[in-house]
């Protein structure tokens, strides 16, 4: 009997666990589907149908790359998120279901306009964007190539219309005002990146640390959030799991209310929330 898609499974499956990857089952399907183009969702269905060589070529190409920790976003060129798919490059960082939190959030209230500082692929200003039909939003990065990617996901999810992309360091370029500003800034101390994950490795270094303390994009966003939120509006987001309090303090001294720490799904700090008192 020839080789079968079920066999490539296998096979990857255990040199993904082997590697020590976590989720090597799920990988190694995705991975097969991607080497041999099948749809991912029809996978279990057709495990038992017969696999070429030029599959097994293929999957032994696209495997060495996962082995070698490219992230599987990188390879599959998605990522999901929320609601939607995030096409993804590594001019961008991945967006991750923590973030999921801030989203969640800035949807519980209302959004007229949106600003999202740090946009990366879009993932947070689109999803908010796609949930509130009748938003505007501005998403701003320093990465002209990180734009790009964004531009790409406000469009094939349908929200390019309302939503203008710009080339800015925090709030430089930033013009007017909104009731909602969000953002994922690099909060990585410089001394806590050896102790990453080996695929953050692909991922674009200037969205994951400041190079200090991992606090600088927060202190920025504090000193410009006041000048640029309507009265009464609301400031979010993500931090560290171990940076509550000193954001909330960077938050506080600038003048911002209603200082509240959200908490993921795994109870760890996630999301700071503040808002601007009524003029």
């Amino acid at each position: 009997m020839g080789l079968i898609v079920a066999d490539l499974v296998k096979a990857a499956a255990e040199a993904l666990g082997k590697a020590g990857i976590e989720n090597a089952g799920r990988e190694a399907r995705a991975l097969v589907a991607l080497a041999t183009r099948r749809r991912a969702d029809r996978l279990s269905l057709e495990m038992r149908e017969d696999a070429g060589s030029a599959d097994e070529q293929a999957l032994a190409d696209i495997l060495a790359a996962r082995l070698r920790r490219v992230p599987l976003s990188h390879i599959l060129g998605r990522r999901a998120f929320f609601e939607h798919e995030f096409h993804v490059t590594p001019d961008t960082l991945d967006p991750r279901p923590e973030t999921e939190v801030l989203v969640r959030e800035a949807l519980a209230g209302s959004v007229r306009r949106v600003l999202d500082m740090g946009t990366g692929t879009g993932a947070i200003a689109i999803s908010i964007l796609a949930a509130r039909t009748t938003a505007q939003g501005v998403a701003s990065d320093v990465s002209t190539a990180a734009l790009a990617v964004a531009e790409k996901n406000a469009t094939r999810i349908g929200v390019s219309d309302r939503l203008a992309l710009i080339e800015s360091d925090w709030f430089g370029a930033v013009q007017g005002r909104f009731d909602l500003i969000v953002s994922n800034p690099p909060y990585v101390a410089l001394d806590e990146m050896e102790a990453l994950a080996p695929e953050l490795a692909f991922e674009p270094r200037i969205a994951l640390t400041d190079e200090g303390d991992g606090l600088a994009a927060y202190r920025a966003i504090a000193a410009g959030a006041g000048d640029h939120l309507t009265a009464g509006g609301r400031l979010l987001v993500e931090i560290g799991w171990q940076q509550g309090a000193a954001v909330s303090a960077l938050f506080e001294a600038a003048g911002l209310a209603d200082v509240r720490v959200l908490r993921d799904l795994d109870g760890r700090d996630r999301v700071v929330a503040a808002q601007k008192t009524q003029d």
